[in-house]
């Protein structure tokens, strides 16, 4: 065999090493790269050449040194990344693949209506669940034969008949009352409790959302206009609301706020009960008491204040009938929300 086809010989084999590990790539060099290797040895054999054939097998030769210099740096390169990348594998990580997660309906909802009303100068307050009759009833102007103060209607905790499950979110309210000074303009959402039987359309936990807004001369008319732009915001700009009479202990006068029905555009739906409205939420301005009891002047100051249900609010925006749906944790219904 002459030289031209050693080195034809070898140049294939060059183009199909592998290596798997470090050591094998440090044998291939020695092999083939060293001074004793086997392209040193085709070098050595150049001197026996012929004159006339030494420029084409000289030049052979270096491409073939060229291309195993090159094969085994390759080499080293894929293995050191290779290497890399494995230090970088989570070897915690399960080998199915890992499903996304969603974020819930309800929690969507209660940041929009943050949102919403952030855009018009109202920060978010918040307060302890579990709460003191005070904070809950008393501050906020609720007789001490109000219902709402029967074992019926509220958690209390046993042998502590002061202390409750706040049922409302209001309870936030008289703690920034209490510890603020006007002008006062918060947003307080948060989990409420009420013992109630859980179905279709109630539950015995659910969210809310509540506002305040305490300063001087402030009216009925910027009650009207800070809830119509809510309303046109969560549910479009041709969405219309009316406010209906109504009776709070805590906001006098007091208010329910309806809003054309988003399904059918106000015409008459199931959904509506064929009225065209469909209520979101109470308000009104807060009662002198409520300011007194919290230590703010009702004769300088005026504000009002406004609740809605997350839930209730989710149902319009998502259609969701079933309000046992936001807490059974269904991964099918969830999923429905990947989008969003």
């Amino acid at each position: 065999m002459d030289l031209r086809e050693r080195i034809a010989q070898m140049q294939e084999q060059i183009n199909e090493m592998t290596a798997a590990h470090a050591d094998e790539i440090e044998q291939l060099r020695i092999k083939y790269l060293s001074k004793k290797g086997e392209i040193t040895s085709l070098f050595n054999e150049f001197r026996n050449v012929p004159n006339e054939e030494k420029r084409e097998i000289g030049q052979l030769l270096n491409q073939l040194k060229e291309e195993a210099t090159s094969r085994i740096n390759t080499l080293k390169e894929q293995y050191d990344e290779a290497v890399s990348n494995a230090s970088k594998a989570d070897l915690t990580r399960t080998p199915d693949p890992i499903k996304l997660g969603t974020r819930h309906p309800l929690s969507l909802v209660k940041e929009e209506i943050i949102d919403i009303f952030s855009r018009i100068g109202f920060t978010v307050a918040e307060g302890p669940e579990i709460e003191d009759d005070w904070h809950v009833f008393s501050a906020l102007n609720f007789p001490p034969e109000h219902p709402a103060r029967d074992m019926q209607d509220t958690f209390f905790i046993e042998k502590h008949p002061d202390i409750l499950l706040r049922t409302h979110t209001s309870s936030v309210q008289t703690r920034v009352m209490t510890s603020q000074k006007p002008p006062i303009r918060v947003l307080c959402p948060g989990r409420v409790y009420r013992n109630e039987a859980i179905s279709a359309r109630a539950h015995c936990f659910f969210h809310q959302v509540e506002g305040l807004y305490i300063d001087k001369n402030v009216s009925f008319a910027d009650l009207r206009q800070a809830l119509m732009y809510f309303a046109k915001e969560m549910f479009g700009p041709d969405t219309k609301i009316r406010l209906r009479p109504s009776y709070f202990p805590f906001t006098e006068p007091s208010a329910e706020m309806d809003i054309s029905c988003n399904i059918c555009g106000g015409e008459g739906c199931g959904f509506c009960k064929h009225t065209g409205w469909v209520e979101i939420l109470g308000c009104g301005m807060v009662d002198p008491n409520v300011l007194e009891a919290c230590g703010i002047d009702s004769k300088e100051y005026s504000g009002y204040a406004f609740g809605m249900g997350v839930e209730r609010i989710t149902n319009l925006k998502y259609r969701v009938k079933d309000l046992r749906m936001f807490s059974e944790n269904d991964v099918r219904f969830l999923n429905q929300f990947k989008s969003c």
